[in-house]
């Protein structure tokens, strides 16, 4: 079922591109000469070139004595690019304005933006929903236009290069750190959503890296805080982990990050993390699946990779394995050094680092930095809150929003009728709760906090249950919603007496959270994915029939939710 709808969506891609900016293949031009990429190259110090492989954090939200610091490790190293996390856009923009003028070559503007500028700037700028959520979207042009905006608001602030879309496949329902992250657990549907965004992006002018090669989605450790290790054979990689990346590849991914994995299959180094492996990076990724674009490590001031490897070796090994880019090395002045001692002792070849140092330059130069100009800080709020972005948002909520069970009893609702709305997580109205009540003729609101006592909590049932409509609302109000909801037993049983056969249920989370309540005795049951203005008001149309449901489930949750699942 899923071959055709491929062919399909590339062919509705293929036709968008006549739209987008006309702009020379990436993969070719860095791996062409330039005469200014030999130049610039000329131009800089043994150390300098080096320095160009090294990307450091940038925050505005850390105060200005950290900002001062990070400007004068830059002016000191000449570093090649940022990594910006958070703080506000117009002091970020501030920011990337001051890092440039102490920088000899243009700085490469990077961030790991992977739902927009809210992943990094939630305050004043707008996100896109959870790739978890869009994979329950059957219109992947939606995705390519996701990427024309996404593309607009980087470059409208100095960025340049996105660390998205995460092509790894969720087929682990416990994974702590993809989950959400991921477009979810089949390998077709995650490929074709991945090359949407991927090419909307490339096609908006931003490089948009595949991650975290070759696959972080079957693990139950976070590699941020440890080393996870996959035993699985390397059939099993071939057939599953791999795909969306060959994929990618094969359809002109700019870049791929690596992530910090022990995979024994590929590289049975003792604790050897793939992201400094040259088994993984030059033997898999660029000899086998003839990859030629730009590859970039994980952050490598994460315990995956310096709890095995510290003291700046890690650096040295991910050099070696083949890299171009290095993110947020510990140490970058003490890595430099090390590279520079690395080709004095012959343990790295100065021709291998001068051939990476263009392939940066050259992505410099298709990235415009030749003729840089600094970003204007006027109007810069409304730039990145357009009409047309927040248009675009509505309707990939509207789109994805799932239902799972039953539309009986919403072709049944009826707006007049006395109605209880229980919002479970919350202790105020939020949009889902404001747009009900605003149509609703007769409504009373209970908002369940997990702070009432077992005996309020049996008379609230009695006085919901007495109701000849009940709305239940679940909410997760984590930024970064999880598998599992930390309710309590006595909140969860709560749940399951009012999920009963007069009750719509409105899940606003993660949908592995399924298995943590149990709502299956519901008349109907929306899956709204997560707790945003936008899915909560898709969920209130769906009830009041203003839209039809279109979205499916992508990832199984048990026997009763599949793959697929949607009615």
């Amino acid at each position: 079922m899923l071959k055709p709808i491929l062919a399909f969506s590339l062919a509705i891609l293929s036709s968008l591109g006549v739209y987008a900016q006309k702009k020379p293949d990436f993969v070719t031009f860095i791996n062409s000469q330039h005469k200014w990429v030999d130049s610039v190259f000329n131009s800089l110090t043994p150390r300098e070139r080096i320095a160009q492989l090294f990307l450091v954090r940038a925050h505005t939200d850390l105060g200005q004595k950290y900002i001062d610091s990070v400007k004068n490790v830059i002016a000191k190293e000449q570093l090649g690019g940022l990594v910006v996390f958070q703080g506000g856009p117009v002091r970020h923009v501030d920011m990337i304005n001051q890092y440039q003028k102490v920088s000899k070559v243009p700085l490469l503007v990077t961030i790991d933006g992977e739902w927009g500028l809210g992943m990094r700037l939630p305050d004043s700028t707008l996100s896109f929903p959870y790739q978890m959520t869009l994979g329950a979207l059957q219109d992947n042009s939606m995705l390519y236009d996701m990427g024309r905006e996404v593309a607009k608001d980087f470059r409208r602030m100095g960025i340049h290069f996105n660390f998205a879309p995460t092509v790894d496949i969720n087929n682990n329902p416990k994974n702590p750190v993809i989950g959400f992250r991921s477009f979810g657990d089949n390998k077709e549907n995650v490929a074709l959503k991945s090359a949407a965004y991927m090419k909307g992006m490339i096609d908006g002018g931003v490089l948009a890296s595949i991650k975290h090669f070759p696959g972080h989605g079957d693990t139950d450790v976070d590699s941020h805080h440890d080393l996870p290790v996959l035993n699985f054979t390397k059939e099993r990689l071939e057939s599953l982990e791999l795909y969306p990346f060959r994929e990618l590849i094969n359809q002109g991914a700019t870049a791929v990050m690596v992530g910090h994995m022990f995979i024994p299959a590929l590289d049975n180094t003792p604790n050897m993390p793939s992201s400094i492996s040259k088994k993984v990076v030059t033997d898999l990724l660029r000899k086998q699946l003839g990859f030629k674009g730009l590859t970039v490590t994980d952050a490598m001031n994460m315990k995956g990779v310096t709890k095995f490897f510290p003291n700046g070796e890690g650096d040295i090994l991910a050099i070696e394995a083949g890299h171009d880019l290095l993110e947020l090395s510990e140490n970058s002045g003490r890595a430099i050094e090390l590279v520079e001692k690395s080709i004095k002792s012959g343990r790295l070849k100065q021709a291998d680092i001068d051939a990476r140092v263009k392939r940066v330059l050259a992505a410099k130069l298709w990235l415009g930095l030749d003729n840089y100009r600094d970003a204007n800080r006027n109007n810069l709020i409304t730039d990145v809150n357009r009409p047309e972005t927040k248009s675009l948002i509505q309707r990939m909520a509207d789109a994805s929003v799932t239902l799972l069970k039953s539309n009986k009893r919403i072709h049944a609702f009826n707006p007049k009728v006395e109605t209880a709305i229980v919002s479970v997580g919350i202790n105020k109205a939020q949009d889902f709760e404001k747009g009900m009540a605003a149509r609703l003729t007769n409504a009373k609101n209970y908002y369940i906090t997990g702070k009432e006592s077992e005996e309020q909590l049996k008379d609230l049932i009695k006085e919901i249950r007495a109701h000849n409509q009940i709305i239940l609302a679940v909410h997760d109000n984590r930024s970064r919603p999880r598998p599992t909801l930390d309710f309590s037993e006595g909140v969860k049983e709560f749940i399951h007496k009012i999920a009963g056969r007069r009750t719509i249920t409105v899940m606003l989370t993660n949908p592995y959270a399924l298995t943590s309540v149990n709502v299956d005795r519901s008349a109907s049951i929306i899956m709204g994915y997560q707790n945003d203005d936008f899915m909560q008001r898709a969920a209130v149309k769906v009830i009041f029939k203003d839209i039809k449901t279109k979205g499916k489930l992508p990832v199984t949750i048990n026997k009763t939710y599949t793959l697929g699942k949607g009615l």
